[in-house]
């Protein structure tokens, strides 16, 4: 086999995927559960293909698009208070562009509520609504919010609590950013899509290069774009192993991207930043991830005065609550006694995972639930570690030896591909295929990218079965962890070549999006 970037590419594809398997981290841990505003459910990084040519170029194609989405499974009829966001917790996007497992900038978003006390005059009596609108929402501010959100954002160069702190601005001025309401429904609001875009926000971005400085900001409430036959997965896998291996399946439960999960919504931080603001020292490769922090203290209040937010006091140090790179590793991966340490912990500090992703459960439980043998035997599985730890040479592997870590690796010298002619199986089903699409999962992620898919195919072997018996992909061990190796190759998996036809039933591909910014469509109305 050639070692070129078709079958690397899948393999990156398919091991970075490695650390996922069915849905992405909604509530994937037992504190988090109890915090569902700060719950970052999925995490989107690649080169932004809004108006691109068939070869790449054009459009926005200089640009890199990051979504992280927090508050899983919103509820579209979600009154009277419907999802806004904590204003006593910090919401970050971090990028790492030198390897290092280290965060070199990191995007700080905090919100605030203002509650406007609109009453009605009741018979002698001025009296406070109990509603969030008083009427129909048109624009930015509307008069008729009884809740006003807005937000900041500012841009750290370095440790995210010690580095040089600079705000966004609005271009033409201001720090403060307004986030649209939810889409409460169309009496509210009669045309949401349009009331929405009002609150994409251009803004300059500090200590960017000349002319590249310029870059967009959103933060607002999408439906979800994320494609999983949750109940039935969590249900043991309540299908069976012929039917999940049988491609005409694929979307079998799916509904035309109209499954049970994209009727619901999620609250989106959206960012668009020219690529060359991102990288640093001439390595195209960066990694991404997004957290969530709390306040160390929180005092509850017994008898809370008047006003918004007023039950509680939070204070002390930020403590970070929520972690996300690639999706569903929290979910599937890490085992239920380390899932809130994971999601408290750093990229720089993953070493204490490894047996996680060396020797995973996942594949064992699926043999058990579909009663099948389809758990690969080269263990300790060095296929799955070498992409989820390091990226793959050739493809999102950083020039200079990366400290391995858990982050969703991006290639900013890969050019986009408009999003009718990519692949819903990423590198993967480009390489499968003989295309042009390197520009998916795991080289960043895209919303078309059927990551589960992907994922399940790489946790039953896929890997070695491309590896081959002479290591072409050089998955038989671990860049930087000497002392684990394995004999990753076709005769280690159970399936076989079968291992590629591995699905969910929810396809990817069919769910709804948009062509540009913000890309996750128009939130699900609470009313028609």
């Amino acid at each position: 086999m050639k070692l070129e970037t078709g079958p690397i590419s899948c393999a990156c594809l398919l091991l970075m995927a490695a650390g996922s398997a069915f849905a992405s981290s909604h509530r994937e841990a037992p504190f988090i559960t109890t915090s569902p505003k700060v719950d970052g459910t999925d995490f989107y990084m690649f080169r932004s293909y809004e108006g691109v040519a068939a070869n790449g170029s054009g459009g926005r194609s200089d640009y890199v698009t990051l979504l992280a989405n927090f508050q899983p499974l919103q509820g579209p009829y979600g009154g009277p208070n419907y999802f806004s966001l904590d204003p006593n917790a910090l919401y970050e996007i971090h990028i790492d562009n030198n390897g290092d497992a280290r965060e070199d900038i990191t995007f700080q978003f905090r919100f605030q509520n203002t509650l406007r006390s609109t009453a009605l005059t009741i018979g002698n009596a001025s009296v406070p609504i109990p509603l969030i609108q008083s009427g129909t929402v048109t624009g930015l501010n509307a008069a008729n919010l009884n809740v006003n959100e807005t937000y900041t954002v500012n841009m750290v160069r370095g440790d995210r609590r010690k580095g040089s702190v600079m705000p966004l601005n609005k271009t033409g001025g201001g720090t403060t950013f307004e986030k649209p309401v939810d889409n409460i429904g169309s009496k509210t609001i009669a045309n949401y899509a349009g009331y929405a875009a009002q609150h994409i926000h251009t803004v300059t971005i500090p200590g960017c290069p000349t002319g590249k400085d310029q870059g967009k900001v959103f933060v607002g409430q999408r439906a979800e774009g994320f494609a999983v036959n949750l109940g039935t997965i969590f249900d043991l896998v309540n299908a069976p192993a012929a039917f999940l291996l049988d491609p005409a399946n694929k979307d079998a439960a799916g509904m035309n991207g109209q499954h049970y999960v994209q009727k619901t919504n999620v609250t989106t931080l959206a960012l668009e930043v020219h690529k060359d603001c991102l990288i640093a020292n001439g390595e195209p490769v960066i990694g991404g991830w997004s957290t969530a922090s709390m306040r160390q203290a929180r005092l509850l209040n017994g008898k809370p005065p008047s006003g918004n937010g007023n039950a509680e006091k939070a204070g002390g140090a930020w403590t970070q609550v929520s972690r996300l790179g690639n999706p569903l590793v929290n979910e599937v991966v890490i085992g239920l006694p380390d899932k809130d340490k994971f999601n408290a912990s750093s990229p720089k500090d993953d070493a204490q995972f490894l047996t996680y992703v060396t020797n995973p459960t996942l594949p064992a439980l699926l043999g058990v639930v579909l009663n099948a043998n389809v758990a690969p035997i080269n263990l300790p599985r060095t296929d799955l570690a070498t992409t989820f730890l390091t990226g793959i040479t050739g493809v999102n592997k950083p020039m200079v030896n990366p400290h391995p870590s858990e982050m969703l690796r991006l290639n900013t010298g890969i050019a986009p591909v408009p999003f009718a002619m990519q692949n819903r199986l990423g590198v993967a089903g480009n390489a499968l295929a003989g295309g042009s699409d390197n520009a998916g999962f795991p080289n960043g992620r895209r919303p078309k990218d059927d990551v589960v898919d992907i994922a399940l195919v790489a946790m039953l072997g896929g890997l070695c079965v491309i590896n081959g018996d002479n290591d072409a992909l050089k998955l038989n061990s671990i860049p930087g962890v000497p002392s684990a190796t394995s004999m990753c190759k076709p005769s280690s998996v159970p399936l076989g070549a079968n291992s590629a036809n591995i699905h969910d039933a929810v396809d990817q591909a069919t769910v709804p999006f948009m062509a540009g910014f913000r890309y996750l469509n128009t939130p699900n109305p609470g009313a028609m």
